[in-house]
């Protein structure tokens, strides 16, 4: 491979890529307004639960009871009602989205030792919040039950009972159960995936339609001279993307990085020079600027987001889906990136996820040059 040529296509990519400033300053704005809107809009904590209550009983138990519910922040109780058809009309209008409603004798069964019921209206409609919400309410009723049981036997027998299990919760690496911790860490990834190969897709395939595939295809330049050459400023811009991610996730949202800087740096330039050879080798297959972009979209930015464990646990997924993320390059790169923000973990806990990276760019470079046609035809 001659470095001089590869240098005299790196110069000819880069000037074409000033020509045109207004892309090079969405390319490089992009990674950072995905970020905050990402980060901002998708999180999956679930709290401040918009939440309706009808107290038939009027006790000084039941008015206890929802004074804890107004006291946490997973609740917010936006109003009191005494009628069901209430709570009704505002689950059928999106106002709130659990009702709770406490029967007469609420107090009178607590009291008396019998099992006193709760009613929980939800919507169902989105399953997922309405099970975690159901959760907090279920434990917040636990625990209001368990305090008024423990106070009734310390009256009844002059003393605290101590009971039997007492479980001590230490939450490791996110001890806050900050979902913005982990969406952070993995929106690096999809956007270094997508931009990277959103900047590379074009390149070949606006050679083709420009008409100058043909002069460079008649010079001595190699396949790899010219995969490199037109890698080489991308690759730049994909460093300084990251850079952008970087600073803002630590910075602005305040995302603990507890690991390498160093083993982040260069798990970094491996996924993203294996995201760069993904752009070139659709771009040269394609020949065309418009279908390499919708292929671009197509195959970084769906699976990434989908299929990578970004958003839905790869553990719940269908065995055969399952066995299809085996294949998406930022499912490794997600792992790596929360292990180092989060656990502080190297290359000795990643060896398998930095294997499969190295895999991915090696393999994908090689068909890259492949692509590419070694004289006119």
């Amino acid at each position: 491979m001659n470095l001089r040529r590869t240098r005299a296509i790196a110069r000819k990519e880069t000037l074409h890529i000033l020509r045109d400033p207004r892309s090079l300053l969405m390319a490089l704005a992009i990674p950072f307004l995905l970020l905050i809107l990402f980060s901002y809009a998708l999180t999956l904590d679930v709290d401040r639960i918009p939440t309706m209550i009808y107290d038939a009983d009027q006790t000084p138990a039941s008015r206890e009871l929802i004074r804890r519910l107004q006291g946490s922040r997973y609740f917010q109780v936006l109003a009191f009602t005494d009628r069901y058809a209430t709570i009704e009309r505002a689950i059928d209008q999106n106002t709130v989205l659990i009702g709770i409603v406490i029967p007469r004798g609420f107090a009178r069964d607590l009291f008396s030792g019998q099992q006193a019921t709760v009613q929980l209206l939800l919507d169902g409609s989105d399953s997922n919040t309405a099970s975690i919400a159901l959760g907090y309410v279920n434990t917040l009723l636990q625990l209001y039950a368990l305090e008024w049981r423990t106070q009734m036997l310390n009256r009844r027998q002059g003393g605290e009972p101590v009971p039997p299990v007492e479980g001590r919760i230490r939450v490791w690496y996110n001890s806050e159960l900050r979902s913005r911790n982990y969406i952070v860490p993995g929106l690096i990834a999809i956007i270094m995936m997508i931009i990277a190969s959103l900047l590379t897709s074009l390149t070949i395939a606006r050679e083709w339609e420009m008409g100058t595939m043909e002069q460079l295809l008649s010079t001595p330049l190699r396949p790899a001279e010219l995969i490199l050459g037109k890698m080489v400023p991308y690759f730049g811009i994909g460093l300084i993307d990251m850079l952008i991610a970087l600073s803002v996730g630590t910075l602005v949202f305040r995302v603990p990085l507890r690991g390498s800087l160093l083993f982040l740096g260069s798990v970094a330039c491996l996924f993203l020079f294996g995201a760069l050879c993904w752009g070139l080798l659709l771009s040269a297959l394609t020949r065309s600027q418009l279908l390499a972009y919708q292929m671009s979209i197509l195959t970084s930015f769906l699976p990434s987001f989908l299929l990578s464990g970004f958003i839905y646990a790869i553990e719940n997924m269908p065995r055969v889906i399952q066995l299809i993320t085996y294949l998406i390059p930022a499912r490794y790169f997600i792992t790596i990136l929360q292990g180092i923000f989060l656990k502080g973990i190297g290359l000795s806990y990643l060896v398998f996820e930095t294997g499969m990276l190295l895999l991915f760019a090696g393999v994908v470079f090689w068909g890259a040059m492949r692509a590419l046609p070694r004289k006119l035809v």
